[in-house]
């Protein structure tokens, strides 16, 4: 970690016009983001279960209890009447998760977040680049939290970030990162080490390398062409499947959403799965995002209420290929097999 790193922050910094810390993955970040709120051992966090493990794994880690959330069938972010109900006094963060790019109503969660006094971070690693009424997500709020690991919107190789206008969180995670030792993220900006120092608090190794901030450097560069593909792809893919009405889309503003994924909900069938094995037959592979946490079993006594909703949308759920190398004739070919599946 050196000068490098030093440029890639700086860089990013322009970008979201705020002070940034690089890490060394988007799990890392909210993972240091968390302690450095002072969440701990008996605190509560409000996350969406339908996300992935990485959200909750870090608020494990930081000795709390993940209190999974329900999400809103349209927008597949938080539902804030169902996080309503799971307040207790020991809840002391809200973390939305900006599915596939979209961030839902990100105005109701920080008036949420005010009302209860509560942390906001958010899970953004879908969400570089993505807009929400005219401001950069990262570039407001209280903390955001990036990936850049190799099929986000920009990568490092590896890689995240966090995005915050609290210098103080900024300067507790520059220390945390380095496992612990104080100050030492300026020395090696400038090419040194520390031998002599003070560690106060628990650290990790959770430091970005050069390496990594280098290839982060020139995806930054490029995210402008980056994003453009991607924005236009989603667009084509809606084009093709607005009319079909067993497909659900999730009806993202995509001049403002930068999407990370392309998911559909395939309604009316169980065959997901089965359909999922065919086209991959055919060449084409698909995902599913996300496992719902709440029913893994080191998160399984987490969920204080049933989420029916949350375990449907799951059943349904189908992601298809989007990255910038995709050309439009082959979405047309991906949603004519899908289809024809879907048909059978």
């Amino acid at each position: 970690m050196g000068k490098d790193v030093e440029e890639f922050e700086n860089k990013l910094s322009s970008f979201f016009e705020r002070p940034v810390a690089c890490v060394v993955n988007g799990t890392a970040a909210l993972h240091l983001s968390l302690e450095a709120i002072g969440v701990s051992f008996g605190d509560e966090v409000i996350v969406p279960s339908l996300t992935y493990i990485g959200s909750f794994q870090s608020i494990s880690a930081s000795r709390a209890k993940p209190v999974p959330c329900v999400v809103d069938s349209e927008t597949l972010t938080i539902d804030l009447n169902s996080a309503e109900k799971l307040l207790t006094p020991n809840t002391k963060a809200i973390m939305p998760v900006h599915y596939s790019g979209g961030v839902g109503a990100l105005d109701e969660v920080y008036l949420f977040a005010k009302k209860y006094n509560l942390r906001v971070i958010e899970d953004a690693a879908h969400a570089f680049g993505t807009s929400y009424k005219n401001n950069r997500i990262g570039s407001v709020g209280d903390i955001s939290c990036f990936s850049f690991d190799g099929i986000k919107n920009i990568t490092s190789g590896e890689g995240g970030c966090i995005v915050t206008g609290d210098i103080e969180i900024i300067n507790k995670v520059r220390d945390a990162r380095l496992l612990g030792v104080e100050k030492d993220t300026q020395k090696r900006y400038s090419g040194e080490r520390s031998w002599n120092f003070k560690v106060s608090s628990q650290g990790y190794r959770y430091h970005m390398s050069n390496i990594m901030a280098s290839i982060g450097i020139v995806q930054l560069e490029k995210f402008h062409e980056l994003s453009k593909k991607r924005q236009s792809l989603a667009k084509y893919y809606d084009k093709l499947l607005r009319e079909i009405n067993y497909i659900k889309r999730i009806n993202h503003n995509y001049d403002q959403v930068v999407p990370h994924i392309y998911t559909i909900r395939i309604q009316g069938t169980n065959k997901r799965d089965s359909i999922r094995e065919s086209l991959l037959k055919k060449g084409i592979e698909t995902g599913v995002h996300y496992f719902p946490n709440h029913h893994l079993d080191f998160y399984k006594n987490t969920a204080k209420k049933p989420l029916p909703i949350t375990d449907r949308i799951y059943s349904e759920l189908i992601t298809l290929p989007l990255h910038p190398d995709l050309k439009e004739a082959e979405i047309d070919f991906i949603v004519h097999e899908l289809i024809e599946e879907i048909n059978k």
